[in-house]
């Protein structure tokens, strides 16, 4: 063959490598999220929307296969509470404490699709989904009585949500997850001495969690295989 059929051929098979997107090897995200943090602890048994704070996250998702995807985040904001906004009983309201701090988290997460929703010959192009992890989280705003203990803890992040692909290139999301802590200090409340009757104390066995509601998107970037040379 010919050196000009060759390059002929050759750059043939490059422009068809890079135009033929039904040969995607895998697709790779990256986005944000806006949202809001909330916290359940020793001022606030229940999640309660009056206590919601500002977040915001930053994502990177790998999507391993049709319904299995895995994503790093980083994602920070406040958290806040008061007795006296809301006191759970009288003695919540003897107590009269409260809480706002700044929480910054990394975390990584498998994801579990429901439905393949990236297949471009279904009509309905959604999925619900869970996920669950490992994430590690840093608080600056902590009173002297908690320095010491460490401002990074662990968490193991779980929840779920649901996807929206707006195109081939955007997708949507809306979810809520729950950060289940091994800290007692992210109010400041934990142990005390109850002789004291100053009601500056908690549940010393019943560990402060926080929470993530909020809306992301995602922009998918696509890996393409080439063809390789048969005589290697």
């Amino acid at each position: 063959m010919k050196l000009g059929k060759i390059s002929t051929v050759f750059f043939g098979i490059l422009i068809t490598c890079f135009s033929a997107k039904a040969q995607l090897t895998q697709r790779s995200e990256v986005g944000f999220g806006l949202g809001t943090f909330n916290y359940t602890g020793d001022l606030v048994r229940t999640y309660n929307f009056a206590f919601s704070q500002p977040a915001a996250t930053l994502i990177y998702r790998n999507n391993v296969s049709k319904v299995i995807s895995f994503r790093a985040s980083f994602t920070g904001g406040k958290l806040a509470a008061s007795d006296t906004r809301k006191p759970i009983d009288a003695f919540a309201s003897q107590r009269s404490a409260s809480f706002n701090i700044f929480l910054m988290e990394v975390s990584g997460v498998y994801e579990y699709h429901f439905l393949d929703w990236r297949d471009s010959k279904r009509r309905l192009r959604f999925t619900p989904y869970l996920f669950a992890g490992l994430a590690l989280f840093n608080i600056s705003g902590l009173s002297s009585r908690t320095q010491q203990y460490s401002s990074i803890q662990m968490a193991i992040p779980f929840g779920g949500g649901m996807k929206y692909v707006i195109n081939p290139k955007y997708y949507i999301a809306a979810e809520i997850g729950i950060r289940k802590t091994f800290f007692d200090y992210l109010d400041n409340i934990s142990d005390g001495d109850p002789s004291q009757k100053n009601y500056q104390y908690g549940n010393k066995f019943d560990y402060d969690n926080y929470f993530f509601l909020g809306i992301t998107l995602t922009r998918t970037f696509y890996d393409i295989p080439c063809p390789t040379n048969p005589y290697r």
